[in-house]
């Protein structure tokens, strides 16, 4: 935890997790974020750091940082606007050409000269992600002082590490830990849709000398890269509850279903290493608070406030009355995996990137974040505002 920049105030880093579709609710916490900033607030994250589908989030927002409530406005509609065909090929011809494509590979015990790289075609995403985000403007933020550092984590298929792609303050200097690592870049479209290739559903991407997937893959310390870049704050964006007495067991005598089995890895990738990570920050802080001062500087360790904020409601319920959005050829497959069934509907919550899913979402994100505002005001140094009338927290329209 020690610094590679002293900075004369602790910078304040935001950590935007992975999630597929999920990551729209980050959006609507940004969204209650942008709304308790002053007429002309400034970016209150100088340190950004994203992971899979959060750092599509973090580069718009890394981008746009010289006029964050515009950048977070922009998101709102980009995520609100989404329709399936904006990120995945996945008509009939396509879909059922790419599962004959794995099946017959497996019949030759793959064999044939080219063996499947996906079962998703995301080269629409690229496209969306260049309408949505000018990666020039990442330079012109850290040029113009409203940006320190922005970070993109990706897996390395061949190396294993965990990279961290970072952009930002020329003095920042990058980091090595066992199986990840820290590297300043210039943050180009591949680093994006590395870091948001979930494993088989989407496409690797070469980037210098090896593939790299999904950032959350293998990610053990989601919030190291943040420290490293300098933040001493850290506002941290969830997309599952957060259940400190853990869940309830149920007694179930049905087999899992494929969907549920899938989904069971899916939030092993994405969720586990966040909570694990906040538990293991939330307990050397504890340790910290019982030392005396000169103890936790010859460590060379330093407290890191944290404020986390998680859905209020598993997302995946969310999913469930919307699943006539999937493209037909799509809802049929993932049908027959049972992921429209309630125990296998997280492979669904992840894969559902269309409007009336994500508007649900960034509402949630919005009410939950409104629900902590005195924590949120004090956490950022905000003066609190007079409260919204009614329930305007909780009914907020989302264009």
């Amino acid at each position: 935890m020690a610094d590679n920049v002293q900075h004369k105030q602790a910078p304040v880093g935001l950590i935007l997790s992975g999630g597929g579709a999920r990551a729209a609710y980050q959006v609507g916490v940004l969204l209650a974020v942008a709304r308790l900033l002053p007429r002309r607030g400034v970016n209150p994250f100088p340190i950004i750091c994203g992971t899979s589908a959060g750092a599509i989030n973090a580069a718009a927002l890394a981008a746009g940082a010289t006029d964050f409530k515009r950048s977070v406005f922009k998101l709102v509609h980009a995520w609100g606007a989404l329709t399936p065909d904006r990120v995945y090929r996945a008509g009939l011809l396509q879909l059922f050409g790419r599962a004959g494509h794995w099946v017959l590979s497996l019949l030759i015990g793959g064999m044939g000269r080219y063996n499947p790289r996906s079962f998703l075609d995301n080269a629409p995403l690229r496209e969306l992600l260049g309408e949505m985000i000018d990666l020039a403007g990442i330079g012109q933020s850290v040029e113009q002082g409203s940006l320190v550092a922005l970070s993109i984590t990706a897996s390395g298929y061949t190396s294993g590490e965990s990279v961290s792609f970072f952009q930002g303050d020329p003095a920042l200097d990058g980091w090595r830990r066992a199986k990840r690592i820290g590297v300043p870049v210039e943050i180009e479209m591949d680093h994006l849709m590395a870091s948001s290739a979930i494993p088989l559903v989407f496409p690797a991407v070469h980037i210098r000398r090896e593939y790299f997937g999904d950032g959350s893959v293998r990610q053990i310390a989601p919030i190291s890269p943040a420290i490293h870049l300098g933040a001493r704050k850290l506002l941290v964006v969830g997309v599952a509850p957060q259940d400190e007495h853990g869940a309830n067991r149920q007694r179930t005598d049905a087999y899992p279903s494929l969907a549920q089995v899938a989904g069971h890895l899916m939030n092993s990738v994405f969720l586990d290493s966040l909570e694990t990570d906040l538990e293991r920050l939330t307990r050397i802080n504890r340790t910290l608070s019982k030392l005396p001062n000169d103890g936790a500087s010859q460590l060379e360790l330093q407290p890191i406030e944290v404020l986390s904020i998680a859905p209020s409601q598993p997302l995946e319920r969310l999913s469930i009355p919307h699943k006539s959005t999937f493209p037909p050829g799509l809802r049929f497959l993932l049908s027959g995996l049972g992921a429209f069934r309630r125990q296998g509907s997280v492979v669904a919550s992840y894969l559902m990137f269309h409007g009336e899913y994500t508007r649900a979402l960034i509402q949630l994100g919005y009410k939950d974040a409104m629900a902590q505002r005195q924590a949120l005001e004090t956490f950022l140094g905000l003066s609190p505002q007079a409260r919204p009338a009614g329930d305007e927290a909780a009914t907020i329209a989302v264009d």
